[in-house]
């Protein structure tokens, strides 16, 4: 599918510190046998540790595990999309025996291995990213990414008052269909009030038309990897494509930095409206700052707190979690953080934000 130059998967937290982590496999804890009736061991299996989401998730993955007796283990790629040190990590999982995995996916090619996992008995929870095939996961702990992309789609077509909207977006990939980018992307555009072509689908929709509040163009979509300097080569070459952009779309924090340096460098931050989702201390910060205007914020530590306690009570009792009414995962929240507020949208200011920001 083209998705670049045009202009598409719905589906009350700390703050913490960095860690200084290698992205390897078995970054910290090791593991256990939860077959011996003394441990539960938990392999928490993120996408990668340069990304302060998946570090707050891992600090509250250890937290949670002291609290509730359980060895955990924990792997990361070495960069979003590095499917095969995650497939080595569930192995290594298997192998010792855990009672279960909390996972954020790199994307399909895990999922088979998760199979695997279910089939030897393990318990499978897949964090933040909804996996393609069901079969994958025993439940999703996840934000409603649609929503979230929705929230900061509202804003942004509140925010342009009626002024034709020239959008860039930069998404995740553009060499695999993942879930969360789908559904931010498609959620965002939704909220500006741009029909979709297929929901499943990025960059199907018309590259021009009619937003809520008048006249579109999309300029195109731009692959970032999630990174900082992603994002800025992903808006280096939007901006390339016609230096008019007034609504920028950003999949992630990190992503908006990088995007917000290219315009920048170029002059075009005059009433450049950039928004974004994370929710992250430095993207609050960011807030505040006028870089990004407004993000939709998530909670990774509440995903994994809630994931390790799912796993122990499992071990314990044999009560498993359920979704949450109406939807096929459990809904861990979202927020709309702006301190630019409008009638009819719901949101907090970034100083609330500060109090449930992590990284």
């Amino acid at each position: 599918m083209n998705r670049t130059l045009r202009g598409g998967f719905r589906r009350t937290l700390p703050s913490l510190s960095a860690l200084a982590l290698g992205a390897a496999v078995a970054l910290s804890g090791c593991g256990s046998d939860s077959s011996d009736g003394d441990t539960v061991g938990v392999s928490l299996i993120v996408k990668t540790t340069s990304n302060p989401f998946f570090v707050a998730m891992q600090e509250g993955a250890e937290a949670a595990a002291e609290e509730a007796g359980v060895e955990l283990s924990v792997s990361a790629g070495q960069n979003d999309g590095d499917e095969d040190t995650q497939i080595q990590a569930i192995e290594n999982a298997i192998s010792r025996g855990d009672a279960g995995i909390l996972i954020t996916p790199n994307g399909p090619g895990v999922e088979d291995s998760l199979i695997r996992a279910r089939d030897a008995g393990l318990y499978v929870i897949v964090l933040d990213t909804p996996p393609a095939d069901t079969e994958a996961a025993d439940i999703t702990f996840a934000t409603d990414n649609f929503l979230a992309g929705q929230r900061i789609g509202e804003w942004a077509a509140a925010q342009l008052g009626g002024e034709k909207a020239v959008i860039g977006m930069l998404d995740i990939f553009d060499d695999k269909i993942v879930s969360v980018d789908v559904g931010r992307d498609q959620g965002f555009l939704d909220g500006m009030g741009i029909d979709l072509a297929d929901p499943e689908v990025i960059g199907d929709e018309a590259a021009t038309g009619q937003y809520s509040g008048g006249e579109y163009e999309i300029v195109g979509h731009e692959a970032t990897q999630g990174a900082e300097d992603g994002g800025r080569t992903g808006a280096e070459n939007l901006l390339s494509a016609n230096p008019d952009i007034n609504v920028l779309y950003t999949i992630n924090e990190p992503s908006a930095y990088g995007a917000y340096e290219a315009f920048d460098a170029a002059g075009a931050t005059d009433d450049l409206i950039v928004v974004s989702v994370d929710g992250g201390c430095a993207g609050v910060d960011a807030v505040s700052e006028g870089v990004i205007g407004a993000t939709s914020q998530q909670y990774p530590v509440k995903m994994a707190e809630l994931g390790v306690q799912a796993i122990a009570d499992l071990v314990e009792t044999g009560e498993k979690p359920e979704n949450s009414e109406g939807l096929d995962f459990y809904d861990t929240g979202v927020e709309l953080v702006t301190d630019q507020a409008h009638d009819g949208i719901d949101s907090i200011t970034a100083a609330e934000a500060k109090e449930l920001c992590w990284g």
